[in-house]
């Protein structure tokens, strides 16, 4: 899981190996204080010794003792096992990496080159090396999109795909690998389209995507009425809440939204602002506290969605 958004140029990282509750708490309160541009919290589960690994990335060097003060709120006495580092150059995304374990959901099988003796014959295997963004599927948000994919394909095969803040491009690349055609996917980021873009060569996929620069829609690629038939907007409550009338433009008639980058309170509000583009709410899920949403043209949400 991952709060926040990664740092262009992280300068130190503080590491906590520990077990799974007290990862996920500091990386809940983290997240919540620091600002998501400047620092990046990881926490993902390792080969060896302690179960999980925090890691908290920061663009500037962090005061050290109030850190620990901090994180004593959440996890105690544990903070004072927290390991503060400088960084080299994009060193620190191979450092984390190096640790994480493949993601599978459905066929879809997401892994680093060291683990690519785990990949099946039948397998849709995404390759991500290491690179100046941050994107591995470990993430509930990303999983969740994965997942809604998934279920997407047992029902249709969408022509036109769109991903918007495609970060390190998982979600396009899963979508290239099941529809091999009409994939567009998009970031205000040039670093995270130029990461894309090598992840998509490294995947063999690059023919069947289209990669732009730009927030939202508001590119050529993207900014077409009616065009696409499965929209993913993996991003952040705020953003979705503004593109709420630009995304709706763009999904076809019979299109289909994925949305996550949500917590789970952030969700009425979210469904407020896509019900008055005509969308309503087909299914919800959760994943380490973190919602995805899948939402159609017309209708009502189902009582219980899960």
């Amino acid at each position: 899981m991952l709060e926040g958004l990664h740092p262009h140029a992280p300068t130190h990282v503080m590491r906590l190996a520990t077990d799974e509750g007290t990862a996920r708490a500091l990386t809940e309160l983290l997240g919540e204080i620091f600002d998501p541009a400047e620092t990046a919290v990881a926490a993902f589960e390792v080969d060896d010794g302690p179960s999980w690994l925090l890691e908290a990335y920061f663009s500037s060097e962090p005061d050290e003792a109030a850190i620990r003060e901090l994180a004593r709120l959440a996890v105690g006495d544990a903070a004072d096992e927290a390991v503060f580092d400088t960084l080299a150059g994009s060193d620190w995304v191979k450092a984390s990496l190096d640790g994480l374990v493949p993601v599978r959901i459905g066929r879809f099988l997401v892994h680093g080159s060291h683990d690519r003796h785990r990949v099946r014959s039948n397998d849709l295997a995404i390759e991500i090396e290491a690179a100046l963004a941050f994107g591995t599927g470990h993430h509930g948000t990303t999983s969740g999109c994965l997942a809604a994919l998934a279920d997407e394909l047992k029902q249709r095969r969408p022509r036109h795909v769109l991903d918007i803040g495609t970060g390190t491009g998982i979600l396009a690349f899963a979508a290239a690998k099941a529809l091999k055609s009409g994939i567009v996917a998009g970031d205000i980021d040039p670093v995270s389209i130029e990461v894309a873009r090598a992840n998509a060569r490294l995947n063999g996929i690059a023919p069947h995507l289209s990669f732009y620069v730009g927030p939202g829609t508001r590119h050529a690629l993207a900014g077409r009425p009616g065009r696409f038939d499965l929209v993913f907007a993996n991003i952040l409550a705020r953003p979705l809440a503004r593109l709420a009338r630009p995304i709706a433009r763009v999904l076809a008639s019979n299109g289909t939204l994925v949305l996550s980058g949500l917590l789970e309170r952030d969700v009425p509000g979210i469904l407020a602002a896509y019900r008055t583009q005509g969308l309503a709410l087909r299914r919800q899920s959760v994943r380490e506290g973190w919602a995805t949403l899948v939402l159609r043209r017309g209708g009502v949400s189902p009582r219980n969605p899960r």
